[in-house]
Order: structure tokens, then C-alpha cells, then sequence
């Protein structure tokens, strides 16, 4: 019995003595071999490698993928007439050479990371400092990004190489610092106002013209309506009264007779008109029916 677990033991032992030798390096990552705290081995090649235990060799893994490094500081900078802007960028970058990268930089992806950004960040001050903020804006921000990226690969390739590879470097927004934004925003809503109230005038102006034209042309036309039917009236007056005359020049005892019609006519047009005459005059010849007789006037 004792045999049997000696053996069990003995085996465990064994395989977590082999385990502790084999390890996989993933297609994104490269290994790092450890021997004493000194570098042995890279492994750049995926697959299953073989090391000694620890504590004789360790592995550390060092992504290899391509990096993205976005800007985090928020302080503005200052343009050659020295307006100060802010501005969001970013890196894409990638570990080269692992050996490299553990000597001169970190263990790890944050620590390029973090003097990338400091490399970066002395670039974009130090060109920003000899351009306008016209140029920032313009088709140059391309000329820009270039000497930055320039610059960024000149300080990682010195005299003590980081290992890293930086593909391509990009501004992604240009702008004042908020106190200038806040100024330039009210200055345009002020412009924006006066150009709203200039407009609203000149339409009010226009206005007043349009309905004043239109006055005057509904006075012009009402005016000259009544001509024209003060002109028809009078014309149709003078060619009743000729036809009046010509009608009672050929019979006068008619005419007296339709001029009395009429006086009574304008003489009894109300219900509550009151008259007191004495019916013998000669008001109501007509009514009695006494031939010639004539109306006196009312």
C-alpha cells in the first residue's frame, strides 16, 4: 500500500514537474523566456515551447498586436499667435522587439504606453508652437501629424532603441479652451441675433410698403368705382329727366297728376307720420279727383 502511494505521489510530482516546463505562447503575444531574471529566450511563433521549472525559468507574455494610444490630457497648448487649444490624438503602435522593449522601456504594454505619451505629447507642443490655428484646421494638419510622427520615431529609434514601431499618428479634434469657445459662441449668437433683428425689420419695413401700395391702390380703385357709377347715375338721371319732360310736355294734366303721386308718396312714407290739413286745400285735389288740380307743395 505504502508502495502504491509513494508511487501516486511520485507521479503527481512528476506531472506537475512537466507542466511546470511546457507553456503556450499565443499568435498575439510573445513569449519571454526568464533565466535568473535575465532574458534566455523570445518566442515570436505560436505554439507549445518547453522551459526549465521555476524557479530556474519563468515566462512573461508581451502583447504583440497593434496598439492604440489615445491622448488623456486635457491641458491646452499654445499656437504661434498664441491662442491656446486643446486637442484629442491618438497612436497606433506596436512592440518590434521584445529584448528591446523589457531593456530600455517596461515589462509591460502600459509602460511604453505611458512614455509614448509623454513623447508624443512634447511633439504636438513643440509643432503646434510654430503653427496658427489656421493651420490646424486647414489641409496642413496633415503636414502636422507627419513631423509628430517624425519626431515620436526619431526619440524611440535613438541611441536606446524602445522596440516599438509607431504606424501612424492622428489629431482627432482641434478646439479653443472652454472660456475662448464660450466667448467665440456668444459672439456668434450676438451676430446671429443682429442679423435676425436687421432681417426682421427690413421685412416689417417691406410690410408697411406692400400694405400702404395696397391702400393706396384700394383708394385709387374705390375711388374711380364711384366715379364711373356717379357718371352712370347722372347720366341715367339726365335721360330719365328727358324722358320726364318729353312725357309731360305731351300731356301736362298727367304730369300734374304724377307729381301729386309723388308728393303723396313723400308725404305719407310712414306709418306714424302725422299731418294736419284741411282736406278742402288744394294738397288733395288729386285724391278728390278734381281735374288739373295740382298738389300744393309740403
Amino acid at each position: 500500500m505504502n508502495r502504491v502511494g509513494f508511487i501516486a505521489s511520485s507521479l503527481l510530482v512528476l506531472l506537475a514537474l512537466l507542466s511546470s516546463t511546457l507553456f503556450v505562447v499565443d499568435q498575439r503575444q510573445f513569449g519571454v523566456v526568464y533565466a535568473l531574471g535575465q532574458i534566455k529566450e523570445v518566442i515570436t511563433e505560436p505554439g507549445l515551447n518547453f522551459k526549465l521549472p521555476p524557479p530556474f525559468q519563468n515566462v512573461r507574455y508581451i502583447d504583440k498586436r497593434l496598439l492604440t494610444l489615445d491622448s488623456t490630457d486635457p491641458e491646452p497648448m499654445l499656437t504661434a499667435e498664441k491662442q491656446r487649444v486643446v486637442i484629442d490624438w491618438y497612436i497606433r503602435w506596436r512592440i518590434t522587439d521584445p529584448s528591446e522593449y523589457i531593456r530600455n522601456v517596461g515589462l509591460d504594454e502600459s509602460a511604453g504606453a505611458n512614455q509614448l505619451n509623454r513623447v508624443a505629447r512634447n511633439a504636438f507642443q513643440e509643432e503646434i508652437n510654430r503653427r496658427t490655428v489656421r493651420d490646424l484646421l486647414s489641409s496642413r494638419r496633415e503636414e502636422l501629424m507627419a513631423d509628430v510622427k517624425r519626431e515620436v520615431l526619431e526619440a524611440v529609434r535613438g541611441s536606446r532603441p524602445w522596440g516599438v514601431d509607431v504606424i501612424d499618428v492622428r489629431i482627432t479634434r482641434v478646439d479653443y479652451v472652454e472660456s475662448i469657445t464660450e466667448s467665440v459662441y456668444r459672439r456668434m449668437e450676438a451676430e446671429r441675433k443682429r442679423v435676425a433683428n436687421e432681417l426682421r425689420s427690413t421685412g416689417f419695413a417691406e410690410g408697411e410698403k406692400i400694405r400702404a401700395d395696397a391702400d393706396r391702390q384700394r383708394e385709387v380703385v374705390i375711388a374711380n368705382a364711384y366715379r364711373d357709377a356717379q357718371k352712370i347715375k347722372g347720366e341715367g338721371d339726365a335721360q330719365a329727366a328727358s324722358l320726364y319732360a318729353e312725357a309731360f310736355g305731351r300731356d301736362p294734366q298727367f304730369a300734374q297728376f304724377y307729381r301729386s303721386l309723388e308728393a303723396y308718396k313723400g308725404s305719407f312714407n310712414k306709418k306714424g307720420d302725422l299731418m294736419v290739413v284741411d282736406p278742402s286745400s288744394e294738397f288733395f285735389r288729386a285724391m278728390r279727383g278734381t281735374p288739373g288740380a295740382a298738389p300744393a307743395s309740403r
